[in-house]
């Protein structure tokens, strides 16, 4: 029996991978991966913005392994060198002034909702535990954090869903200070929208729920899950806007390629959790977190975040080309960005992956574009004469 065949007999099927089309993964370095079959591919997906370092960096690796021949794990009890470095280096380069660690984006954005509820409840009365989130929003599969989704695909199956969350347009502030009453007890949003189709905020809207929740003692809650640890070309995305959350969420690539999630928190929000109210087992693992240090000291390198602002907009204008012939749209900050077509969109990322190129599509007609931040333009040309002879194909029928 070979590996897929095995897969299909003991995994619980919540990934519809064909066995036919899609590769078994067995190695990586940089900007490729390589199947068992020894096929290189060109990763502009990087484990949905997890290795965001590229596959295996040495720094990273060399952190990993010598903190685990250290000490792998140890419990929360007790203090452990690497968490405490690296929420230093977390607090010291954001503007929170504490965290918390967890293993996911959704654990870090339940961590928030516990949080906001708890601040809203101390500060606005006990009725008050509502928290404002967009349409076409994602959050997390967690039922809370899937509850906060605002996605009704994500909800089928699963009602009743958690209550307390409601649903303003994004980019559209009136439709938040609509929703805003004394149940309200914060508002949660992604400064761009990945999963929704790489929709990013505009100025005046995130500026705008700033100033919403100031005036009404709300918490402003940032998920930055996706769109953070240099994604877009500064160390987090809120730094474009000039706006200052209350509560950041962060995950998928701060832990290098191991499971890693924080909650940052400042101000008054940082003295809502106390000893007993929340916790995890595995948060802020030495091991971990160790993974979590290098990627922040090769993120701090200088000239390292100006490269991916480069690159980011070489990347753009190629789309843009590709846009002006066979799509609609381009979107998105760094290299965090998406085209969005007129034909099938699935079918363009089939034959990109037939043909070594790694990326997803979303909504049918978005292809969604997260390569590692060490590419060069060079990447970007090799991907964009694949994505192009994909559309070609795709627009002959």
């Amino acid at each position: 029996m070979d590996m897929k065949d095995k897969e299909r007999e003991y995994i619980i099927n919540t990934y519809g991978r064909d066995p036919v089309s899609t590769p078994l993964i067995t190695a990586g370095e940089g900007v490729y991966v390589w199947d068992d079959a020894g096929r290189g591919y060109l990763d502009f997906l990087s484990g949905l913005a997890v290795n965001s370092l590229g596959h295996c960096h040495p720094e990273v690796v060399d952190a990993i392994q010598t903190q685990a021949a250290k000490l792998m794990h140890t419990s929360n009890l007790y203090y452990t060198e690497p968490q405490i470095r690296l929420a230093e280096q977390l607090v010291t380069h954001s503007a929170m002034d504490e965290v918390f660690f967890g293993n996911s984006g959704a654990e870090a954005n339940e961590a928030a909702i516990k949080l906001a509820r708890k601040y809203g409840k101390a500060h606005r009365g006990p009725d008050a535990y509502e928290i404002i989130t967009a349409e076409q929003s994602f959050h997390g599969r967690t039922l809370a954090a899937v509850s906060a989704t605002g996605q009704p695909k994500y909800h089928q199956g699963f009602e009743p869903r958690v209550g307390g969350f409601r649903y303003g347009i994004f980019n559209q502030l009136d439709s938040f200070a609509e929703l805003v009453n004394e149940a309200t007890c914060a508002i949660m949003v992604e400064p761009i929208q990945g999963e929704g189709g790489v929709y990013p905020a505009s100025r005046e809207f995130l500026t705008g729920l700033r100033r919403l929740c100031d005036e009404n003692d709300l918490l402003l809650i940032l998920d930055e899950v996706q769109c953070g640890m240099g994604r877009t070309g500064a160390l987090f995305a809120y730094e474009h806007y000039g706006v200052v959350p209350d509560v950041l969420t962060l995950a998928k690539a701060v832990g290098g390629g191991l499971p890693l999630g924080v909650m940052g928190a400042r101000g008054e929000a940082t003295e809502v959790l106390t000893p007993g109210t929340h916790a995890s087992t595995f948060g802020g693992n030495p091991v971990t977190c160790a993974a979590g240090e290098a990627v922040m000291k090769v993120l701090l390198t200088p000239g390292f975040l100006e490269h991916v602002q480069q690159v980011g907009q070489y990347f753009t204008e190629r789309l843009s080309t590709l846009a002006q012939r066979w799509g609609k749209e381009v979107r998105g900050l760094g290299l965090m960005v998406a085209l969005e077509i007129e034909g099938d969109g699935d079918a363009v990322a089939r034959y990109c992956l037939e043909n070594g190129l790694l990326l997803n599509c979303i909504g049918g007609n978005i292809l969604r574009f997260l390569p590692p931040l060490i590419i060069g333009e060079e990447h970007v040309d090799a991907a964009m004469n694949i994505v192009s002879s994909a559309l070609s194909a795709e627009s002959s029928g």
